[in-house]
């Protein structure tokens, strides 16, 4: 079970790969993003993405300022103003 996960920015795409989970700091409130979710779309505060290779994994800490989160039957796509 994997979720496809891609992470841009204005400048290049800085991820584009296979992941258990990606916790993404909604400006509602954080989410979590496994396989087979349900499509939406959301603006993103600033924060962390929390990306988790593997079911067991710890999260890999990823920071991000501002943009939006679309996920949809390919995956999850983080398009961030700024990460790193």
């Amino acid at each position: 079970m994997s979720l496809h996960f891609e992470l841009v920015t204005p400048e290049k795409l800085l991820r584009s790969e296979e992941v258990y989970m990606v916790t993404v700091p909604g400006a509602e409130g954080d989410f979590g993003v496994l396989e087979g979710h349900a499509p939406f779309m959301s603006t993103i505060r600033d924060g962390e993405l929390l990306v988790q290779r593997t079911s067991g994994a710890a999260p890999e800490a990823i920071a991000i300022r501002g943009g939006f989160a679309e996920v949809n039957a390919r995956g999850l796509t983080v398009l961030a103003e700024h990460a790193g």
